[in-house]
């Protein structure tokens, strides 16, 4: 399939390109050590992500959101230490994990020397369902530069509801079939690859540490399927 007509490049970030399981587990494991708790905090990491996350999916279906994925992760975040032996953490240290560490969060090493280089030829946006705040504050962190933000907390609608990928190529003023959704996941490239979208799929197989990903095996209707971000470079047609 002809890749020519791709003009933009939608990245789908939480995942993709942030390291949220170090960041989750590094910090529920030192608020753990402060007040002698053990736990598997790998295990607690993905919990505060599977609730995080299931709430923000589909988000703006019936009514305009009320909240967004700060928000979330703070409900999450409350939730997983009061039902783990942590109910004495205080609200200060609590923010110090849904608040301070997500908009720290690290980049995948491969991401940063690579999306200048995709940006030589193709629109990079960041197109997420994270807060415009966690994308600010994680690029100023790693030292890189989208040429746009798109979070679904401006459209009101939010990922997988088919008008949030309608709604960012209309921000970028290209056509769906001109923007090309880069994930990890294949909930994300299925809904995009429905409203017509190309869509490349790339590996992030430590995205939720020991347990492995939910779904590691790209489905066959994505138009490239890569392990790196210099492997999409280069089947992108963008030179070193």
């Amino acid at each position: 399939m002809s890749l020519n007509d791709v003009k933009a490049l939608t990245f789908d970030t939480g995942g993709t390109i942030l390291d949220w399981h170090t960041g989750f587990r590094t910090a529920l494991a030192e608020v753990g050590a402060k007040y002698g708790v053990e736990n598997d905090w790998g295990a607690l990491a993905n919990e505060v992500r599977r609730r995080s996350l299931g709430a923000m999916l589909n988000l703006g279906e019936n009514e305009p959101p009320a909240y967004n994925f700060d928000d979330s992760h703070r409900r999450a975040v409350d939730e997983v230490l009061n039902e783990n032996g942590l109910e004495a953490v205080t609200e200060d240290e609590r923010r110090a994990i849904w608040w301070d560490k997500t908009h720290s969060f690290q980049c995948w090493p491969d991401f940063p020397d690579t999306l200048p280089r995709l940006r030589t030829k193709f629109i990079c946006a960041s197109f997420t369902i994270l807060s415009f705040r966690i994308i600010i504050d994680t690029a100023r962190r790693n030292g890189i530069s989208w040429d746009a933000v798109i979070s679904c907390e401006a459209i009101g609608k939010y990922k997988i509801l088919p008008e949030a990928y309608q709604t960012a190529a209309k921000f970028l003023q290209l056509d769906v079939s001109e923007c090309m959704m880069v994930a990890c996941h294949n909930f994300d490239l299925d809904a995009a690859k429905a409203v017509g979208f190309k869509t490349a799929f790339v590996r992030r197989p430590d995205e939720w540490g020991a347990e492995g990903p939910p779904d590691p095996e790209p489905n066959p209707i994505h138009d490239v399927v890569v392990d790196t971000f210099p492997e999409l470079a280069e089947r992108l047609g963008v030179k070193g």
